[in-house]
């Protein structure tokens, strides 16, 4: 159903940006979100008439709060149980993959979500169900948990879930969704209804009601938003941020990431921020330097020089042990400069991963570091002529383990295979330190080192 909106200027006319109670992008007074709300069932029209939206003022850029969670796998680890127990396929296989959906675009991979430690709420419905979501640049649709799925699926009775009898905006569907991952397949129903993602939209997703126990009955978030490109969507659904895009209110068609390193109180405390239309240079330090996507449909970059990493000190390099990739050595060499991906390699920028992966051959798992942080190499990736270094303390997560603080390397080793693959993905441990701009209008990903 198309949006038609009423003549901006005109009496019908909503007036003010919607945003978030609070300060816009240049600190402006912005309506609260019950206004908001009160607005969105002015405009829905009575029944599920909702063909008939509000036009919002253009805004600079609208902004999404993160919040940083213990992740599925911190998760079992402080209870005690190992991750190879519960997923024994990333033990018996290095390729750690899933089959790709049935309409043929990249897989989406489980131990993405393993990790993950960024979520963010939206709403959906009228009035509004809201839902904890990853903002996953990996992947385009939009799932949530279903309030008819079945009660033999303990991963959906552990969440939030949609229940289309209490929105007055909700209309049926009904076409099959199916995404697969390793351990099992998300399946459900497609539905449509407003979905507030800071802008109101109109919006076709996907109601979960069948959802593998493992990993997502561990899961703190209750479903995943794609922010890929419309080719990464499955059955032809237009993502959430094209929608946002077709109401030509953004400043840019750009969205910019930004994951907070210095969050105290982890399970409290905003652990970050996604700014629609734009960038916010209390976030980091310099320009950007952008990389056109490598892959077309996919933020996706080639790492055109190689991957380097540096060693201080003296003693043997890593290919002397017979390593593949420094993500295949269980303990550190000093005294070396060694270059991987030698002849270039695909990187995927992927906002739903927490750690950065690369081919390895054997797969370390994540593992405790046995040296103190100022011995650990530095760490450069070469991207578009540009190194992006990250030190010892960079890529080291604290981490607690049976009540006791660890030092966890946030590497992992995991070998895509084609066609997704081979590549590396980069993910929350590079962009919290760089960062991270995904500009739609021109292709293409920008850097800029982050405060």
């Amino acid at each position: 159903m198309a949006l038609v909106h009423p003549p901006r200027g005109s009496g019908n006319s909503p007036g003010p940006c919607w945003q978030p109670h609070g300060a816009g992008c240049r600190g402006e007074l912005l309506p609260s979100r019950a206004t908001r709300l009160d607005l969105l069932e002015r405009w829905g029209g009575n029944g599920r008439d909702v063909g008939v939206l509000p036009a919002p003022q253009p805004c600079p850029c609208r902004r999404i709060a993160l919040r940083r969670m213990p992740s599925i796998r911190q998760t079992l680890q402080d209870m005690g149980v190992k991750v190879s127990d519960v997923f024994p396929e990333l033990r018996q296989s290095r390729r750690g993959s899933a089959a790709g959906p049935r309409n043929g675009t990249a897989p989406t991979l489980l131990t993405n979500y393993l990790d993950t430690q960024y979520f963010g709420e939206i709403s959906i419905g009228t009035p509004a169900q809201t839902f904890k979501v990853v903002f996953d640049t990996g992947s385009a649709n939009l799932w949530v948990p279903s309030y008819k799925c079945s009660p033999l699926y303990s991963a959906c009775i552990s969440h939030s879930r949609y229940d289309s009898s209490k929105s007055r905006t909700y209309i049926a569907n009904g076409t099959g969704f199916a995404i697969r991952y390793g351990t099992g397949s998300v399946k459900g129903f497609l539905s449509q209804d407003i979905v507030m993602v800071n802008i109101p939209i109109i919006q076709v997703f996907a109601e979960a009601t069948v959802l593998p126990a493992f990993p997502f009955i561990f899961a703190r978030f209750d479903g995943v938003l794609g922010m890929g490109y419309p080719s990464q969507a499955i059955d032809g659904i237009t993502p959430v941020f094209d929608r946002i895009l077709s109401q030509q209110i953004l400043k840019e068609d750009v969205f910019s990431v930004y994951y907070s390193r210095w969050v105290l109180n982890a399970a409290l405390k905003p652990g970050g921020e996604i700014i629609l239309g734009g960038s916010d240079p209390a976030y980091y330090t310099g320009d950007f330097h952008y990389l056109n996507v490598s892959k077309s449909g996919y933020w996706q970059i080639s790492m055109k020089g190689q991957a380097v990493v540096t060693m201080g000190g003296s003693g043997s390099p890593w290919e002397a042990q017979g390593c593949s990739s420094p993500l295949s050595c269980s303990r550190v060499s000093v005294g070396a400069e060694m270059l991987f991906c030698k002849d270039g390699c695909s990187a995927a920028v992927d906002t739903g991963a927490s750690y950065i992966t690369g081919v390895s051959n054997p797969p370390t798992p994540h593992s405790t570091s046995p040296l103190p942080l100022p011995s650990l190499p530095n760490i450069s990736f070469h991207l578009g002529g540009k190194a992006f270094g990250l030190s010892g303390s960079a890529y080291i997560l604290r981490q607690s383990q049976y009540g006791e603080d660890i030092c966890v390397v946030a590497f992992s080793g995991l070998d895509i295979p084609p066609p997704a693959g081979p590549l590396w993905i980069l993910g929350a441990s590079f962009i919290g330190h760089y960062y991270t701009k995904f500009d739609r209008r021109n292709n293409r990903i920008g850097f800029a080192t982050a405060r």
